[in-house]
């Protein structure tokens, strides 16, 4: 049996939700300065969407080698 995407009830491609969440984790930013940047790079999404996704990829982010 294979596993199902966790990405497979989200419309944002999973290289986009990676990235945010990454840089949420590498960089000294908050919620807001993360929307910031992405805004500039054509990427709509709100601070409650990062934090959304933190919450919830941002362990099984942490748990890859």
């Amino acid at each position: 049996m294979t596993r199902r995407s966790p990405f497979r009830y989200f419309k944002t491609s999973p290289e986009i939700i990676r990235l945010t969440v990454m840089m949420y984790v590498r960089f000294p930013l908050s919620l807001r300065n993360v929307e910031d940047p992405l805004h500039e790079l054509g990427i709509e999404i709100s601070h409650e969407t990062v934090r959304f996704w933190w919450n919830r990829f941002g362990p099984m982010f942490a748990a890859e080698p």
